[in-house]
């Protein structure tokens, strides 16, 4: 499912226009990402969790050439599926 399916699948379920189903969509990505910017959790009981974890700065290799590479440090992403959506696909 892609970004407009979502939408669609959200404004029949709701009983909403797409357009209000897209902006409600919007809404709750740019919460989330505004709140994992910050260095905070979302955690949707059921559903799962975000979090942000520091990736530290390592050496890795080139495949096609063998040599040493510095990887920069980052920050990734962690999704963790919550008891009920691991039970629902199970």
């Amino acid at each position: 499912m892609n970004k407009t399916e979502l939408i669609d699948a959200m404004a029949a379920d709701a009983g909403i226009t797409k357009a209000a189903a897209k902006k409600s969509l919007e809404s709750f990505l740019g919460n989330v990402e505004g709140t994992l910017k910050k260095g905070d959790r979302v955690s949707l009981v059921g559903f799962g969790s975000w979090s942000v974890s520091k990736r530290e700065a390592r050496d890795g290799r080139n495949p096609q050439t063998g040599a040493t590479i510095k990887i920069a440090a980052k920050n990734v992403v962690k999704f963790k599926a919550g008891a009920e959506l691991g039970k629902a696909v199970n």
